[in-house]
């Protein structure tokens, strides 16, 4: 058994230790915002906050997150209160198809912790790694900096 903190609660899980973090997510824990993309890690549907950092999920094995921190696009949300990144992306309406952004929200949420006053081009290149065929890119950085403006009110 693998113990993992996901989303504020303790939960054991019996996959093997080179489960890839997503299969766990969706498959054990029935948490499935965070989709699967490319599989190897570089178009950003899958990431998930691990100890306050945005990694993808879909090629971090499970061994390498038992006992940390982790905080899917489920758990941005406190108290039923979305948190502002989400509240901004609806806003924007940042999302056509919705695939990619759970992902992009979770990424925003990790910077934003980290940085609560970016520039356009540093909301870019915290999410250069995101990929988005619909092209929403430009509402989605304008989601970033609405959020960000909120979080320093």
């Amino acid at each position: 058994m693998t113990e993992l903190e996901v989303n504020g609660q303790r939960r054991s899980v019996s996959a093997g230790p080179d489960t890839p973090l997503l299969y766990v997510l969706r498959n054990d824990l029935g948490l499935v915002g965070s989709r699967f993309g490319c599989g190897n890690g570089q178009c950003g549907a899958c990431f998930v906050i691990v100890e306050g950092k945005a990694v993808p999920s879909c090629d971090t094995p499970l061994w390498s997150v038992a006992g940390k921190k982790i905080t899917t696009v489920e758990g941005l949300a406190k108290g039923g209160e979305l948190h502002p990144v989400q509240k901004a992306l609806l806003a924007e309406q940042a999302a056509q198809c919705g695939y990619c952004i759970s992902g992009i929200a979770v990424a925003a949420a990790a910077f934003l912790a980290d940085n609560q006053n970016p520039s356009e081009q540093q909301v870019r290149e915290a999410l250069d790694r995101n990929l988005c065929r619909c092209g929403a890119h430009n509402r989605v950085v304008r989601a970033v900096l609405r959020a960000a403006e909120e979080m320093q009110a």
